[in-house]
């Protein structure tokens, strides 16, 4: 058998909901073999992160250049790097598609409000790693940090917004709109062809920590999926399946039960 292989390079959540162990989780949800590269430890919980401890870059890169040596993968996922130089060596690592397509999540902001990255490092996301993403999936607030920019407050600033980012170096760019509130949940992708605007019901609920990383890893397992079947490469089916996804776990995360702040979405939701 031949299965569609995805990887994740990212930090660690013990409680988790996010980070490497919600990507893990999201692959084999959608039927994609998981790989993992760690960049970091969190002590974090559903309530906050009390520290980060980065794993070296060259020890990033070891494990990259050990992994990409021996397996074949089909999509690559980043999330938290954490650190500039961590930024630069998995871009170099990633600048040959060694790992198919990129989609890259930047990690900036936890749900909690706790920041999980320095000051440097998103102008190493800028400048190193924009130019080798195929899709880019900012929230407002970090797209407003891409930019140098306040961040958008209405619907109709997002386009503008993302049509930006793309002009950075991105192949393609997932604006998410969760941020602004209303009643509908609205993000915008933009390409080379154009914008659309993709739209769910906002799910009145607290279990929303690791939404971002979940619906950036739903994304490149469908990428990878794609790939290994010989598709083109369409981010706007893959970003309606996704967020199908997503809609699904944050509407079941309640169930749980798990934790006492911010719970985790229910990645196993109808698959349990």
């Amino acid at each position: 058998m031949n299965a569609a292989v995805a990887l994740t390079v990212a930090g660690s959540d013990p409680s988790g909901g996010a980070g490497i162990q919600a990507d893990l989780k999201t692959f084999s949800a959608l039927g994609v073999y998981g790989t993992a590269v760690l960049t970091a430890l969190t002590a974090q919980n559903t309530r906050g992160v009390t520290g980060v401890h980065p794993v070296p870059a060259d020890f990033v890169g070891a494990q990259l250049a050990t992994l990409l040596d021996d397996v074949t993968v089909h999509a690559t996922k980043l999330g938290m790097l954490g650190t500039a130089d961590v930024v630069r060596t998995v871009a170099a690592a990633l600048a040959d598609r060694p790992g198919g397509p990129v989609v890259c999540d930047p990690v900036m902001v936890a749900t909690s409000g706790d920041r999980l990255i320095s000051v440097e490092a998103v102008d190493a996301v800028r400048t190193d790693l924009l130019p080798v993403t195929d899709l880019l999936t900012p929230n407002v607030p970090e797209a407003a940090a891409l930019l140098d920019v306040a961040p958008a407050t209405t619907v109709e600033e997002l386009a503008p917004q993302a049509r930006a980012l793309l002009e950075m170096g991105p192949a393609a760019v997932l604006l998410k709109g969760g941020h602004l509130g209303g009643d509908e949940s609205v993000d915008v992708l933009a390409t080379a062809a154009g914008v659309l605007e993709t739209r769910r019901p906002r799910v009145a609920t607290t279990s929303t920590h690791g939404t971002g990383c979940t619906l950036s890893s739903a994304l490149a397992a469908l990428a990878a999926r794609a790939r290994l079947a010989g598709d083109d490469l369409d981010w706007a089916p893959l970003v309606d399946g996704a967020r199908d996804y997503l809609q699904a776990a944050l509407e079941a995360g309640e169930s749980l039960g798990v934790g006492s702040g911010h719970g985790p979405v229910h990645h196993f939701a109808g698959r349990w």
